[in-house]
């Protein structure tokens, strides 16, 4: 029943603007790199003559979380503002498939479409550093960290931005939630690393990401339980 969900979720997310927001923020992300390498090249290789790559994989990690946490709240946003604009809830929820295949099902298609933008941006990043004509090996380990890590330790919000969208119809508690924490992600980071917010960066700064990684995807997962109760519970319009 979760694939069937899955299925039908993905049918109806076409032409619904999901998949340019997907290809949208790598390549935004990876754009304002090369401008900003274009236009400062000599005082950027005096600055990172050693390591051009990991130059370019900094500057690009700096605007990571704050494009994840837009994209956690945009994409759940579109997501269920599919049936909340078409009123199909009930109709849906009619239909001899659990309430729990079709929260899951939204979940596990938001997880695949950032996994598919997450996926983009360190294969863009390697295109960029190679038209500036970086050398050769191209440092993949760094390029999926860059990618992968922040998100996995985003999780937590993207739990909390599906139960929100889900559960309002109007969509600008969520979307003033979302836009909130991205603009004050990197403020932060001077609390204390128990903040899940800081997590996203903290697991590309920190020497031993490893607890951020598993406290991002261990929270999500326990949030993601608690909405699936909710969920489960809750009287549809």
């Amino acid at each position: 029943m979760l694939l069937r969900s899955l299925h039908a979720d993905f049918l109806k997310i076409r032409r619904k603007g999901i998949w340019f927001l997907v290809f949208l923020a790598p390549i935004g992300l990876v754009t304002m790199q090369g401008l900003n390498f274009g236009l400062r090249f000599d005082y950027i290789l005096r600055r990172y003559g050693d390591d051009l790559w990991g130059g370019l994989i900094e500057n690009i990690e700096f605007f990571v979380p704050m494009a994840l946490f837009l994209g956690c709240t945009l994409i759940s946003s579109l997501v269920a503002n599919i049936e909340h604009q078409m009123s199909s809830w009930k109709q849906l929820l009619a239909l001899p498939v659990s309430r729990s295949s079709v929260f899951l099902a939204k979940f596990t298609m938001c997880v695949i479409v950032l996994s598919i933008s997450c996926l983009l941006l360190p294969v863009f990043t390697a295109g960029l550093g190679l038209l500036l004509g970086f050398q050769t090996p191209l440092p993949i380990r760094e390029l999926l960290t860059m990618g992968f890590y922040p998100y996995l330790a985003a999780w937590p919000l993207l739990a909390l931005q599906l139960w929100l969208s889900l559960t309002f119809r109007n969509q600008a508690l969520p979307v003033s939630i979302g836009i909130a924490a991205a603009i004050l992600s990197p403020f932060t980071l001077d609390l204390s690393v128990w903040l899940p917010l800081n997590w996203a960066t903290l697991a590309i700064s920190d020497n031993s990401p490893l607890a951020y990684l598993l406290g991002g995807v261990s929270l999500g997962l326990f949030m993601l339980m608690i909405s699936l109760l909710h969920f489960n519970r809750k009287d549809v319009d």
